[in-house]
């Protein structure tokens, strides 16, 4: 099974035959190009056009993090799967306002879903939410249907993520965190910290399932396709954000495996250091790895194959075999 490499040391990173080689002070390390599906780089790296060669070859993607682990930008090389057909159809699907604003609302629907059953999965748990859980499902039910535009149901997902964001203080009640909104750039708390971060990871890691079908990433619904380069990642993330960026993070909250040590504070703004950022896509590859019993399917399959079906079935919307529906956890 191929695996993400993530790259936390400085060094320099080449190609030695057939392998990823990595220098750093934590030594020489040698990786199968043939075992890697990405690579995550979050130190300070040299390399050189063999190696990015080496990788087009290989299929594999490079993703840039900054100092504070910002998301910088990806080498996305030249595309093996691409096709005239699909990028047509999903154009055309963007310029159908009726057409867009359909598969837009399927994102929205699938966040919702999955924001209300983090929701129901701590409320069974003994966490007071029903304050939170009512008002997100009216949107979901009443608020998201009505919807007669993208705008609007950019709209009603940011309210709903305004009561989510909000819950996670009850969620995690006794942890020296709390969060008072949702902010961005820079986040102001250690909560906004751990969300930017674990949303950019799970943005990147769609971005390299895009990459191996026939879509085009720069082509979004929800998000609009302007000058920003990737934006049906952004749109496809919104749907497993809450599953795997959001369960990760309280876990590591939750059960006190970062600590205020973990956080770095510049000004106003807060920062997961390196330690954390490693803890963090430790358990985040675990949850990937780890395998479900899908219903229609009928076979147990891991979150990281759940990825790449769910490009599959937006591919088969577009092409007009059967509507998209999104992923909804049922647990």
């Amino acid at each position: 099974m191929q695996k993400t490499l993530y790259l936390f040391a400085s060094g320099r990173l080449r190609r030695k035959d057939n392998t990823i080689c990595v220098d750093s002070e934590e030594g020489t390390k040698y990786f199968p190009v043939i075992n890697l599906r990405d690579i995550f780089v979050f130190g300070e790296v040299d390399l050189n056009k063999k190696l990015l060669e080496f990788l087009e070859e290989n299929e594999v993607i490079l993703h840039f993090f900054g100092y504070y682990g910002n998301y910088v930008g990806s080498f996305y090389p030249r595309e093996h799967y691409n096709s005239g057909y699909v990028i047509l159809r999903q154009a055309e699907h963007y310029l159908d306002p009726a057409r867009r604003l359909e598969l837009a609302r399927k994102f929205v629907e699938g966040a919702l879903a999955n924001i209300l059953q983090v929701l129901r999965y701590y409320q069974n748990r003994g966490k007071e939410l029903t304050s939170y859980v009512e008002p997100i499902t009216r949107l979901a039910e009443e608020s998201l249907p009505a919807c007669g535009s993208v705008e609007e149901l950019m709209a009603i997902e940011g309210n709903a993520r305004e009561y989510y964001y909000e819950s996670f203080n009850t969620i995690l009640e006794g942890s020296p965190f709390t969060i008072s909104g949702r902010s961005k750039r820079p986040p102001a708390d250690p909560l906004n910290a751990l969300i930017s971060f674990g949303n950019s990871i799970i943005y990147a890691k769609i971005l390299t399932e895009i990459y191996k079908t026939h879509l085009d990433p720069r082509i979004g619904y929800l998000h609009a396709t302007n000058f920003r380069r990737f934006t049906l990642n952004l749109d496809v993330a919104e749907i497993f954000k809450p599953i795997l960026a959001d369960r990760v993070l309280f876990t590591l909250v939750g059960k006190k495996m970062l600590g205020s040590e973990d956080f770095e504070r510049r000004g106003g703004a807060y920062f997961l250091k390196e330690r954390g950022r490693r803890l963090y896509v430790q358990e985040l590859e675990e949850k990937l790895q780890s395998t479900f019993h899908h219903r229609r399917l009928r076979r147990n399959v891991s979150y990281q194959t759940l990825l790449r079906m769910e490009l599959y079935k937006v591919e088969k919307h577009l092409m007009g075999e059967q509507l998209y529906e999104p992923f909804v956890s049922r647990w």
